[in-house]
Formats: C-alpha cells, sequence, structure tokens
C-alpha cells in the first residue's frame, strides 16, 4: 500500500482568532473535541434523520448518523495514510446546522426566509461553530481551524455562487482565509462521500425495520441479491432478522474497498503529487467506480419511492413543515419572548431562523403546542 500521508491535511493553516498550541492535541483533535462537547452536537440526538425523533428509540437519529458517519471516514483515511482526525471531525460536525424534522423542515423554513436570505442547512453549520455556540471569552464560536472551516463550507464541492456565503456567514468573517473556487481537501470529500455510504445503507435497515419494504424487495437490486446468494447456505428460520445486518455490513465493506480503490486510481490517472494539486484538481478524486456510481443511483432511486416518498413519511414530513411555519409566523409577531435584544436589532428574521433550526423535534413539538 502506497503512503499517501504527503497529500493529507497534517499541519494546520491555523484559525480566525490565533490560539496557542495544545502540547498533547493536534489542532484537529481539539476541533473534535470542541464539537463533541458542543450544546449543538448534544441536541443531534433528538433530530430527525428519516423517522421524527419520538417515534421510536430504535430509529437512527442525526447524532447516531454523524456518528456512523465518522467511523466510515476515519477507516478510509486511515487506510490512505491521511489525516483521520480531520476526516473524523468534518463527519461529526456535517449536520449541526440541520433543523428539526430533517430535510422537509430546511425546506420549510427556508421558505419561510425566502425574503431574508433564504436558509441552507450546510451553511447554518458554519454559522453554528462560527457565531452561534459561544463558549469562549476572547471570541465568539469555536473558533476552529482553517481546514475544518473549509472542509464544512465545501461538503458539497467547491462554492461556485457566493452570495449566500456573503448573506449567511459574511466574506469578512472569513478573513481572506478560504478559496472558495477550489475543491475541498480528500479529507473532506472522503467525509461528504461517507455521508452518503452511511445514511444509504443505514436508511435501507431502518427503512426494512419499520415495515416500509422487505429484504424480499431489496434484493430485486442485483447488487444486494450477489450479497444475499453469497449467504444463503447460512439462512435459517431463526436467523432471517440477523441477515439484514450482515447484508448491510457486506454492502459499506464493498463500496468503502470500491472508494479506496478508484480514489488510489485516480490520484494516479490525475498525477496528484501535492495538496495543491488537490485544490486544483476540477473533479472530486475521492469518488466510486462507474459500476459502483450507478448501484449508488439504484439504491437512491429505491430508497426514494419505497422509503421518502411513503405516505407515512410524507404525512409525518408535513406535518414538522407545518410546525416550522407556524412557529416561523408566532415567533415573527412576538419575537421579544424569544430572542435578545441584540438578536433582534442586528437581524430579526436570522436570529428566528437560527433559534428555529436549533431547536430539536420535540422542543418544536412542544413549543408548538404551547403556542
Amino acid at each position: 500500500m502506497k503512503n499517501y500521508s504527503k497529500l493529507g491535511l497534517f499541519k494546520s493553516k491555523g484559525r480566525i482568532f490565533k490560539e496557542t498550541n495544545s502540547l498533547y492535541r493536534s489542532p484537529f483533535q481539539r476541533d473534535r473535541d470542541r464539537i463533541i462537547h458542543s450544546a449543538s452536537f448534544r441536541r443531534l440526538k433528538h433530530k430527525t434523520q428519516v423517522f421524527v425523533n419520538t417515534e421510536g428509540d430504535h430509529y437512527r437519529t442525526r447524532i447516531t448518523h454523524s456518528m456512523e458517519v465518522a467511523q466510515i471516514a476515519r477507516s478510509i483515511a486511515k487506510h490512505l495514510n491521511l489525516n483521520d482526525d480531520l476526516a473524523e471531525t468534518l463527519s461529526l460536525a456535517h449536520d449541526l446546522g440541520h433543523t428539526p424534522f430533517g430535510h422537509a423542515g430546511e425546506d420549510s423554513l427556508n421558505e419561510c426566509m425566502k425574503n431574508y436570505g433564504g436558509f441552507d442547512h450546510n451553511l447554518q453549520t458554519l454559522r453554528i461553530v462560527m457565531f452561534l455556540e459561544n463558549k469562549y471569552l476572547k471570541f465568539k464560536g469555536l473558533n476552529l481551524t482553517i481546514e475544518t472551516l473549509d472542509g464544512l463550507l465545501k461538503h458539497n464541492g467547491p462554492i461556485k455562487d457566493l452570495s449566500l456565503v456573503k448573506g449567511l456567514i459574511g466574506l469578512k468573517n472569513l478573513n481572506n482565509k478560504i478559496k472558495f473556487n477550489q475543491s475541498a481537501s480528500l479529507e473532506a470529500q472522503i467525509s461528504a462521500i461517507s455521508d452518503d455510504i452511511a445514511y444509504n445503507n443505514h436508511d435501507i435497515q431502518d427503512g426494512i425495520r419499520a415495515n416500509m419494504f422487505s429484504l424480499n424487495e431489496l434484493i430485486e437490486i442485483d447488487f444486494f441479491k450477489d450479497i444475499y446468494n453469497s449467504h444463503k447456505k447460512y439462512i435459517r428460520k431463526n436467523n432471517r432478522e440477523i441477515l439484514i445486518y450482515q447484508v448491510i455490513r457486506d454492502s459499506i465493506d464493498l463500496m468503502v474497498k470500491d472508494l479506496i480503490k478508484n480514489t488510489i486510481k485516480n490520484l494516479k490517472i490525475n498525477k496528484i503529487k501535492s495538496i495543491d494539486d488537490i485544490y486544483k484538481s476540477k473533479i472530486p478524486i475521492v469518488c466510486f467506480s462507474d459500476k459502483y456510481s450507478i448501484i449508488e443511483k439504484e439504491i437512491k432511486f429505491f430508497l426514494r419511492i419505497k422509503m421518502y416518498n411513503n405516505k407515512k413519511v410524507l404525512t409525518k414530513n408535513n406535518k414538522g413543515k407545518k410546525i416550522i411555519r407556524d412557529l416561523f409566523s408566532s415567533i415573527k409577531k412576538k419575537p421579544n419572548k424569544f430572542l435578545t435584544k441584540e438578536e433582534i436589532s442586528k437581524n430579526k428574521y436570522r436570529a428566528i431562523a437560527d433559534f428555529i433550526s436549533g431547536m430539536t423535534d420535540r422542543f418544536a413539538i412542544k413549543l408548538h403546542k404551547n403556542i
């Protein structure tokens, strides 16, 4: 196995506000610790992944999803001799900006904010770590490293349109430290695709548990059929429930193997010799092979039809959307009841969006009932 450590980000450019380095933790380990100790991270345990958090104890929440993404990303980065601490940090933080009620909640809040600058959960993550988490006497936010901020900002690739960043973050606040049009680090690319691997596979597990589709329906997809057939001789009536765990484990393992193999191939084909080559690359370096890209699309299509567009899920989503709309409307009328004078005078509508997006599902439901 070739050592790609020279392509990893092991040395930090520093932070927006200067701090003395720790003697026993790297800057990226400190970033990880700051995220884990944040209130926003703790609240993820009561935020929807697909199923509203009040529905059951066994379904995934944003916090369990983030931890699963971190494990996958860390394994890939470690195998390639990249910075697994940075990959883990980005994975743990990537969903901090999510609203209650998942993507339905985000759509609803974005609709409420359409005349006031819009809402985007990726940029909300930046707002949280830069402005809203206040635990330090010398600065606002968590003061994470430039590399972590860059990776969070580019979770979906280089930033082509800066208007949202200007409105939600403010370019001055980034001190010209981010090159928006450049590609993200390999660690950030690994974190982003680990997100896809985790939710595709674990949503399947939750979907079967919720009786939205069966294992027999899943193995209509050839990829899963092949995995199923490889274990056929071990299948008994009393272990069919265990079988789904095995299928998902194998699926993740195969995807990770393909990703590593294809990433190494991309590094060779694109003659990537330095970190600058990664930044200047016009295409993602960390990606699946063509075969696995097709498999991933098949899985996403299957989940959309069987799960995300399921009547039960859509009904819950619509309830969540209504709660967000009602809360926005009520808080807008009486902001003093929920926000500080400073928040209202600075930007009332953005402060309302910050407040609502920070809520857990159950807090939003409870406040909605009270209002």
